[in-house]
């Protein structure tokens, strides 16, 4: 199991540039990290950072309310709400990397009438290697609106901690990667991501943290087929 640790917090944090990893041929997006790794062979410059991507999952970054709950006609629309402005500050520190993605919740209801507070679930999940979930955690954000406005917004903020040993190549791969090539050489031009075992080393490497709404399925189909 590889040791991955989320938690959720309530302040914002500033955000870096996203940064790249930079093969010959090939480049593998990842968010930036305080540790990248420069290396520079033979005029190609790598730069790997450790760091998982942040993204929302599709269909998942808005949620649509209904009342009553079981129509999907338009005029039965309640609450629309959605996810935006997301940011992530990456660290390393005491064997782990840390993420905190920050990101801001917007909502409009059909009635301004009243005071109000609606209440959605949220979930952060950390993927590994495009594919496999090895951490989940779900909140909640809470919209408040006052009578007679028709709007609100809220932040929030989740934090994931990932083993900085799971997020390191091994340095046989790490070789292969970097490998200075020269013109004429058999392999000059091949790429060494082409390699099934450098493939999956890398894949094993890289993580992602995912945010959105958590939806039912019914939630989830209409947002998939309007």
């Amino acid at each position: 199991m590889v040791p991955i640790f989320p938690t959720l917090m309530k302040r914002a944090l500033p955000v870096p540039s996203p940064k790249h990893i930079l093969s010959a041929l090939t480049a593998l997006s990842l968010a930036g990290c305080a540790s990248d790794e420069v290396i520079e062979d033979g005029g190609v410059v790598v730069t790997r950072s450790a760091c998982p991507a942040v993204a929302i999952p599709a269909s998942t970054g808005d949620v649509t309310l209904f009342d009553p709950p079981s129509s999907r006609d338009a005029r039965a629309i309640d609450i629309v709400a959605y996810v935006t402005n997301v940011r992530s500050q990456c660290s390393d520190n005491g064997g782990f990397i840390t993420t905190t993605a920050t990101f801001d919740v917007h909502a409009q209801r059909r009635n301004a009438s009243g005071t109000r507070q609606v209440v959605l679930p949220t979930f952060t999940t950390v993927i590994q290697g495009g594919t496999s979930i090895v951490a989940k955690r779900t909140s909640r954000v809470a919209l408040n609106f006052t009578d007679g406005q028709l709007r609100a917004s809220t932040s929030s903020a989740s934090t994931t901690r990932v083993s900085q040993s799971a997020t390191t190549l091994p340095e046989a791969v790490r070789r292969k990667l970097t490998r200075r090539r020269k013109s004429g050489d058999v392999d000059a031009a091949v790429d060494p991501m082409t390699d099934p075992e450098v493939r999956a080393a890398v894949s094993r490497a890289s993580f992602e943290m995912l945010v959105g709404f958590q939806l039912t399925p019914e939630q989830l189909a209409y947002n998939a087929t309007r």
